[in-house]
């Protein structure tokens, strides 16, 4: 494994279904209203990734945020992530040192509570071979609406290995899956060993970024408040079901992961709870009511959290709407304090220069594509 300045990739999660029961209906059925964007993020984990994987894990609210932001025909897009790590010594030689560690999903807390669990160790890196498997395991829309990309970040060559790669990019041009290469290391360099080519037959784009630079954090007069009213949100969930229990724990852990990781990712995090794609449906009573997934009139009694197992199917439906409303003001006052942070930090990075790092390279590559498709998106 090369030891020397690196460039990469992304971060991932995992297809959420509810177990069927009486009274909860199953989370992300395909269709609905709103378009949906994919992106399959596969991560190089071998001995010299461990910036990568400190980039992924401090930036993902803020990628999150910025999808969230990004609208079609006035609606946002729905948000999937699924995440492969491949180039470990502890992964299966035999599947050429690859793992899907989740699929498709759009519990973002799961996705968070999957990057914290990766550790790096020595191996190969086989490009042709992870995304060979991306492209035959995860669900793929067949939408045409939808965007459809894939993400791969590593610093060895891209051919290494059994598999041809340009027959598998082939392959995920033909799914309308479009094939980003992020190389860890100098630009020229990504270019001899095949990572602009490897863009240019997926159709996606060659970048590069420093893996190594430090993000800097730059307080804000916003980030207390914003802090405080993530933890306060939390207050309005009501875990119900099988799933209750380990999805507030979950929700709880990344809290703690996003504070102790700077004041920033914490603020990006609060942002991104008062966002379109931050949705708990899955055991959480309000947003699963929200969405339509479950009357919570119908729900038997013993999925029901114990402050609502005594109370009659209008006084339910009563609790779950008074949790409603006191999470739509969390979440306005949320964006407002947003808001003004963004402004603020935009005023301050004016004069900020250097080599990209992970979210701002994956931010670039799918805006272009969403303008492509028709979406309005934020201001830079």
């Amino acid at each position: 494994m090369k030891k020397h300045f690196l460039c990469a990739a992304l971060s991932g999660a995992l297809l959420a279904t509810l177990a069927t029961q009486p009274g909860l209906a199953k989370r992300d059925e395909p269709g609905g209203s709103r378009d949906t964007i994919q992106l399959a993020l596969l991560l190089d984990t071998s001995n010299s990734m461990d910036g990568l994987i400190d980039q992924a894990k401090s930036q993902l609210w803020k990628v999150v945020n910025e999808f969230s932001e990004m609208k079609k025909d006035g609606k946002v897009p729905r948000l999937e992530v699924a995440l492969y790590q491949y180039g470990n010594d502890g992964l299966n030689a035999r599947e050429g040192y690859v793992q899907q560690v989740v699929s498709f999903t759009t519990d973002l807390d799961k996705v968070s509570e999957q990057l914290f669990k990766l550790k790096t160790n020595g191996g190969e890196e086989y490009c042709g071979w992870v995304m060979r498997s991306a492209l035959k395991q995860l669900s793929w829309s067949d939408n045409p609406k939808d965007i459809r990309v894939m993400f791969i970040a590593g610093n060895e060559p891209f051919s290494q290995g059994t598999v041809n790669y340009k027959e598998v990019c082939a392959s995920a041009r033909q799914k309308d899956v479009l094939v980003n290469t992020i190389f860890c290391g100098p630009r020229g360099e990504g270019v001899e060993t095949a990572w602009s080519d490897g863009a240019r037959l997926g159709g996606g784009d060659y970048l590069c970024i420093d893996q190594d630079r430090k993000v800097v954090d730059i307080p804000t007069p916003y980030d207390a408040e914003l802090a405080t009213l993530s933890t306060k949100v939390n207050e309005t969930y009501v875990a119900y079901g099988d799933r209750g229990g380990a999805g507030r724990a979950r929700q709880e852990e990344q809290d703690k992961n996003a504070v102790a990781a700077a004041p920033s990712v914490a603020a990006q995090r609060a942002s991104t709870k008062a966002g379109a794609n931050y949705s708990n449906a899955g055991w959480d009573l309000v947003d699963a009511s929200r969405e339509g997934e479950v009357d919570v009139r119908k729900v038997p009694k013993d999925q029901l959290p114990a402050e609502m197992q005594s109370m009659n199917e209008g006084e339910r439906a009563a609790y779950v709407e008074k949790k409603s409303r006191e999470r739509s003001a969390l979440q306005a006052r949320i964006r407002e304090l947003s808001a003004k942070r963004d402004a603020f930090l935009a005023e301050k990075q004016k004069a900020a220069s250097g080599e990209e790092t992970l979210d701002e390279a994956m931010i670039k590559a799918v805006r272009n594509e969403a303008v492509k498709r028709g979406y309005t998106v934020p201001k830079s």
